[in-house]
């Protein structure tokens, strides 16, 4: 075990967790991130195209102006402004290190095991976000290689026939990539529309090409089965068959929420479950164990952004602050 104790030990690399160090930094506490891939891991993991429904303002960290020629910034931009980020305040992080687990001792110290190290530390945040973990449909196929359910980029999909799970933004933006690079697409969506939380300057584009026939959808539906060939479904018109090449599952993305349990936080009951926080210090049940960002909504991850969690950060150090 390390002989430092830390103020703070923040775990996830990503625009929240930096927020953090950068607030621990501003008022003297001595912190460490700890990150189990690339800075930001989880915008590096984006479509390489994606587009923030964010204005660069709104992801701005640490008062440094993210500036943006396109009235909304890319993955690509996104990734270079925090990059500067990390130049500009020399972070303590250690990226590609994976925790393993928290464990609060008698001392009212945590003890922080990684992959790499075991740590000592006064407090810990938790900012690992939702992207870890797939929303899996749970049907017979779901584990085959032409099944993938993480989107880069439309060029291994050209001239194919594609199958795209869900109406959300990611499936949107995978089914239009897709067709626009010559792919033969078709939607299955599980309710009569495509969802209302789609980009505001993308919905009518994907609503279009659904109806003039660009793109295939079958509403109403759910798939039963994926074979090495096509998929079947449960359609309004009975079970229906459709050839696949690829299937592109992108059903949503949750919480590590047994990493959470395991640390002692309470999870709520019932299809959200919310995580036990206090709202005006992010403290949980555990004293001296922090949220922030995106996993604080336990499974409804369509709640926190970056632009309305950045906040966390100085609730959090304000309440460290003031048990010490």
């Amino acid at each position: 075990m390390e002989k430092i104790t830390y103020d703070l030990i923040i775990i996830g690399g990503g625009p929240i967790g930096l927020a953090c160090a950068i607030e621990a930094q501003n008022k003297g506490l001595n912190y460490l991130i700890i990150e189990k891939g690339a800075l930001v891991n989880s915008l590096f993991n984006y479509p390489l195209y994606m587009t923030f429904f964010s204005t660069a303002e709104k992801l701005e960290i640490g008062n440094v102006p993210f500036s943006c020629i396109a009235p909304k910034p890319g993955r690509q931009e996104a990734l270079e402004y925090y990059r500067n980020i990390h130049k500009h305040f020399s972070f303590n992080i250690h990226l590609f290190e994976r925790v393993e687990g928290i464990q609060k001792q008698e001392n009212g110290l945590f003890k922080v095991t990684s992959a790499k190290a075991v740590y000592s530390s006064k407090n810990v945040v938790i900012a690992t976000g939702f992207y870890d973990i797939p929303v899996y449909m749970e049907v017979p196929g779901e584990n085959l290689p032409h099944v993938h359910h993480y989107y880069k980029e439309a060029h291994e999909y050209a001239f194919r026939k594609v199958v795209v799970v869900g109406a959300n933004n990611s499936s949107v933006d995978a089914a239009l990539e897709c067709y626009r690079k010559g792919a033969d697409v078709t939607m299955i969506i599980r309710k009569g529309e495509i969802n209302d939380r789609v980009k505001y300057w993308v919905k009518p584009d994907i609503e279009n090409r659904i109806a003039e026939g660009s793109i295939k959808a079958h509403f109403y539906s759910e798939i039963t089965e994926i074979t090495a060939n096509e998929v079947i479904i449960n359609s309004p018109d009975g079970e229906v068959l459709i050839k696949a090449d690829f299937v592109l599952a992108l059903t949503g993305y949750r919480p590590d929420l047994e990493f959470l349990r395991n640390a002692g936080i309470s999870i709520g009951e019932g299809l959200s479950c919310t995580p036990t926080y206090n709202p005006e210090t992010m403290e949980t049940n555990v004293t001296g164990l922090f949220l922030a960002g995106v996993v604080c909504g336990g499974l409804e991850t369509h709640k926190w952004f970056i632009e309305n969690s950045r906040e966390h950060a100085v609730l959090i150090v304000s309440q460290i602050l003031q048990n010490r």
